[in-house]
């Protein structure tokens, strides 16, 4: 047996997933719920910005290897479509992340999770201004369901709790990075047909330009990094999971499914993020919960069909 051999398996189970756009876009949004309740823990222990640049340029330091191949053969189509690149790099890596993190030091979790879930109304907005890409019925609906089984499950199974939300500074931050996320989302299929790879490098990389000027602002104006124990596992965890293996995710997610019919799986963030305060924090698992994940679960499917 040769080594090409024995690397089959590897290679095939890598491209099975690779073509699974359902079980892609669950594990982006079961990263992303991570983020947001990390974030939310480490808010003004670790400066926004700062941890931002960090989490890409240690997603691209992982990521380069592998990619520099499929960049010196994509760099032509890269070079080719810069303006569209430059527009990613600011709405997916720069703008959004940051404003998300700032947000979190105003706002709670629990905020920041509802807001998200209103993610597919900014990609299916933006995508009906830009290209005329209308939500079929069955996405309409899907999306509705499952943000029922959002706030069922937010609202912990009693809507007159909707009335006592109460919005501030920080939710507001949090809708500007969601509309920031919405444009990137709408503008994904546009993207050079390169590697996936060649794209992500180039648009965290694009992402941390942007981003290097307000680092060095925020630490000059005394915001600066304090290298503990939680600063270190916060930066590893976000570094891996929301940002090297979140966007490969959700890219190839979109690129098999297109934005509208990917978006509704923000919807799986609140029922990640109500797991984990089960599995994590000992909240006790009750009848909403079972009723709010069926609703989720139920409008993600409608919404994702063909």
């Amino acid at each position: 047996m040769t080594a090409d051999d024995r690397s089959l398996p590897h290679r095939s189970a890598i491209g099975w997933l690779a073509n699974q756009p359902y079980l892609l876009l669950s594990l982006t949004s079961l990263f992303w719920a991570g983020n947001i309740v990390l974030g939310r823990y480490v808010a003004g222990h670790v400066p926004p910005v700062t941890l931002t640049l960090i989490r890409w340029v240690g997603a691209m330091a992982i990521l380069l290897p592998l990619a520099m191949p499929h960049l010196r053969r994509d760099w032509p189509a890269l070079r080719a479509k810069l303006p569209l690149l430059l527009v990613l790099s600011a709405t997916g890596f720069a703008i959004n992340n940051v404003l998300s993190y700032w947000a979190l030091q105003f706002t709670q979790a629990l905020n920041g999770l509802l807001i998200q879930s209103a993610g597919p109304l900014f990609v299916a907005l933006w995508s009906l201004a830009l290209f005329g890409l209308r939500l079929t019925r069955g996405q309409f609906f899907g999306i509705l369901i499952s943000l029922i089984g959002v706030l069922t499950i937010i609202l912990r199974g009693d809507f007159a709790m909707l009335g006592s939300i109460r919005f501030n500074l920080g939710d507001i931050m949090y809708v500007a990075a969601m509309v920031a996320f919405g444009l990137y989302s709408a503008l994904m299929p546009r993207r050079p047909r390169t590697h996936p790879l060649s794209l992500i490098v180039f648009t965290m990389g694009g992402g941390a330009l942007l981003l290097l000027p307000c680092a060095i602002w925020e630490g000059a104006s005394g915001a600066t990094l304090t290298f503990d124990a939680l600063t270190m596992a916060t930066i590893g965890y976000i570094i891996i999971f929301p940002s090297a293996l979140a966007y490969l995710c959700f890219n190839r997610g979109i690129a098999l499914i297109g934005p509208n019919r990917a978006a509704p799986f923000f919807h799986l963030m609140p029922v990640f993020g109500s797991v984990m305060a089960i599995l994590f924090l000992g909240e006790r698992f009750q009848l909403f919960h079972i009723v709010g994940y069926a609703l989720v679960l139920a409008g993600v499917m409608i919404a994702s069909r063909k």
